[in-house]
């Protein structure tokens, strides 16, 4: 299990390769909601989201010159990017409903795209099967998750008394990483994870108290559409996150578009759930600071035409 050690180590191996991304108040959204909304932005880290994080701090310690990964998106660009910069060679194994505009990215940084199954966890059991690379998992593994846990120690470098961190969920390396930082310097701090209601594998594990199954339905949160939380993360999250909820569709694409309009971001899906959380359930933090990570913004624009029609 990680630690707030392993994070700061972390933090050393990967800033010379990342972004420190911004963390900014926003006006707008604070009035809209009622709390005090601070946003993280990972959406304009380097290849549009978290990702690269865990990546670089996985992938620094690797010897072997051939990798592998699994993604719907993020993590294989992330990958891609990490094995580009440190001399590596890239396999990155996609299901056939990955977003074109990811697959394209992908192949843009040097990898070697593969399409396999129609689901995310179809391309990971490709992938876990090859023998010939090491396979760099998007999210259960020690190393990727004390990557992604940098953000919380630059989030409270910055900010002071900040009373909840909302955080997208889908395998649980981002919430995992993430909590374990904070918890470990502002245990008052709440830890919220956040999952789309068509994804639930992760809130229904927390709740359960052990893994449990969950096949994704179609959703315009793609990127956490994880049929099977990670063994590793769901530990992490039992022991620091506060709370696991869920949000509609409807409430995303409300998202998507008010920080198209109100903050001039592009933020998909996936990283909107932070902001949709309030918009369905704003009472309960009215007057409360928080921060939403807004954790990737590699949106496919043929849906934003969708949600606006």
């Amino acid at each position: 299990m990680i630690t707030l050690a392993d994070i700061e180590q972390a933090r050393k191996n990967i800033s010379p390769h990342i972004h420190r991304t911004p963390l900014i108040r926003s006006n707008s959204l604070s009035t809209i909601t009622g709390a005090d909304v601070h946003l993280k932005l990972e959406n304009l880290q380097k290849t549009g989201s978290f990702k690269v994080r865990g990546a670089f701090n996985r992938m620094i310690a690797e010897k072997q010159d051939r990798v592998i990964a699994a993604s719907m998106g993020n993590h294989a660009q992330a990958v891609s990017y990490a094995a580009g910069m440190l001399g590596k060679h890239a396999t990155i194994v996609m299901p056939e409903s990955a977003a074109m505009v990811k697959q394209e990215a992908t192949r843009g940084y040097g990898a070697d795209v593969v399409l396999r199954g129609e689901r995310f966890d179809d391309a990971l059991s490709f992938a876990l099967a090859q023998t010939d690379a090491a396979f760099i998992h998007p999210f259960d593994d020690d190393d990727v998750i004390a990557g992604h846990g940098t953000i919380g120690l630059e989030i409270l470098d910055e900010l002071d008394k900040v009373d909840a961190v909302f955080v997208p969920v889908g395998g649980g390396g981002l919430v995992a990483g993430i909590a374990t930082a904070v918890k470990a310097l502002s245990p008052k701090t709440q830890v919220i994870g956040i999952q789309t209601e068509s994804a639930t594998s992760a809130c229904r594990s927390y709740r359960g108290k052990r893994v449990c199954e969950h096949v994704p339905e179609h959703t315009i949160a793609d990127g956490i559409a994880v049929g099977t939380v990670g063994v590793r993360t769901l530990e992490l999250i039992s022991r620091y996150v506060d709370d696991m909820m869920t949000v509609s569709e409807d409430a995303i694409a409300r998202a998507i578009l008010l920080f198209l309009e109100r903050k001039k971001l592009v933020v998909e899906g996936a990283g909107a759930v932070t902001l949709a959380v309030l918009l369905e359930h704003g009472n309960r933090f009215k007057t409360k600071r928080v921060v939403l990570v807004l954790s990737c913004g590699n949106i496919d624009f043929t849906l934003v035409d969708r949600i606006i029609l």
